[in-house]
């Protein structure tokens, strides 16, 4: 029986799963290796937003503190209509009574912190970048890594105890096992950007407008004064479904005539849509796809986690938050049964593998901006003139709330 130290752990993948992975086991005194396809560390991406259970995780890793350093700490969270006219707002992170605060990020700038943490502690013998997988070999009781390593992609073979396959939405490591995983596809795309732009509502407002059968925008601030004169560095996304349209290319840019037009008339006395989209430095284009919930992800000494286990709609903020709980869960039970890791794989797998497939689920069916839709149902889509003449508060809530229990990070929990 191998000691504790002698487990050689692979984590295929150094994004948000795979480097929270990494720090969780780092904590428990175990080490692994870290594989990164890309051949650097790059702030790259859009917004995120850290909700309250994503910020229990990190700050369980020490993080709080540099995270609030470089983000946007939400105050409230705000809908509505298509016409601009209020359904629903509620408290949010720390202003609705959770210890920790609700954050807007770069995602760049999360992925930087994570990973210099991980430089840190792990050390950088620890983290190898340039390795794209390209395949894997189960033994029993091991398995054999297949990487394409740096820019000429030279083959390279790694021998582990235990992988984790924390590579996303296309994980290599997951079609090995399902070779005929497809991502799931329902006509809708979105698009998204950042726009230098003057503080909207409070400045520290997560606002949803309109619902994605006829155009619907979420806009977030992700960094403050970002100019030096006041103005914030906006995230938004703009989400439209069409059961007849082409599944968008993660590949190229987005382009404005594709889906401006939709919210052209969106002009409002406290936002100009179209004037923030037209702003945006950069605009990249994504379908709005998941997959459906799998029936196990842990094959004796295989596991999946993240995106890899459970791609989700992007809404709620949510996919982000599972993949650190993931990464928490996997970590904790590893440590309980060092010298038993598939015991612990299967451990993992039963505490998150029903969780997480009824927020896929219900990101699907009852995401948060049901709000919107409810009221868009109650209005037959036209303007009101008062939406408590249509539904109340409360019952908005209890939509609201529902969700957060579904979620994980209720309140109460």
């Amino acid at each position: 029986m191998k000691h504790e130290n002698d487990i050689r752990i692979a984590v295929v993948g150094g994004g948000i799963a795979g480097l929270a992975f990494a720090l969780a086991l780092h904590k428990h005194g175990l080490a692994c290796d870290v594989y990164e396809g890309a051949t650097e560390v790059k702030e790259i991406g859009v917004g995120i937003t850290l909700l309250p259970h994503a910020m229990r995780e990190l700050d369980a890793l020490g993080l709080t503190a540099e995270l609030e350093a470089v983000a946007i700490e939400n105050r409230e969270s705000v809908f509505y209509n298509r016409w601009g006219q209020f359904v629903y707002s509620e408290p949010r992170g720390r202003h609705a009574g959770y210890e920790l605060p609700e954050l807007g990020i770069h995602r760049g700038k999360l992925h930087r912190l994570l990973w210099n943490a991980a430089l840190q502690r792990l050390g950088a013998k620890r983290l190898h970048v340039g390795h794209r997988c390209t395949g894997i070999d189960p033994l029993d009781g091991a398995a054999t890594l297949h990487f394409a390593v740096g820019l000429q992609g030279t083959p390279e073979t790694v021998q582990a105890d235990v992988v984790v396959a924390c590579d996303g939405v296309n994980s290599t490591i997951r079609r090995h096992f399902y070779s005929d995983d497809r991502v799931c596809y329902a006509g809708i795309n979105t698009w998204r950007g950042v726009s230098v732009h003057k503080p909207i509502l409070t400045g520290k407002s997560y606002i949803r407008i309109g619902s994605i059968d006829t155009g619907k925008m979420v806009i977030y601030p992700i960094v403050d004064n970002v100019d030096g004169q006041g103005n914030q560095l906006i995230n938004w996304v703009a989400e439209i479904r069409d059961p007849q349209a082409a599944m968008n290319d993660w590949n190229k840019p987005g382009r404005l005539d594709d889906f401006l037009p939709t919210f052209e008339s969106w002009r409002y006395d406290w936002l100009d849509v179209p004037a923030l989209i037209s702003s945006a430095q950069q605009v990249f284009e994504y379908p709005m796809v998941d997959k459906d919930a799998l029936p196990r992800w842990s094959f004796e000494r295989v596991t999946l986690m993240g995106d890899a286990a459970h791609p989700m709609y992007p809404r709620g903020s949510n996919g982000s938050a599972q993949a650190l709980i993931d990464a928490r869960t996997l970590a904790d039970e590893m440590a309980a049964s060092p010298s038993d890791p598939g015991a612990a794989l299967q451990r993992y797998e039963a505490a998150r593998l029903g969780p997480t497939a009824r927020v896929v689920e219900t990101n699907r069916t009852l995401p948060p901006d049901f709000i919107i839709m409810k009221a868009d149902e109650l209005s037959g889509g036209l303007p009101f003139a008062n939406i408590d003449d249509l539904i109340s508060q409360d019952d908005l809530r209890a939509i609201s709330d529902n969700y957060k229990q579904v979620a994980g990070f209720a309140l109460r929990a």
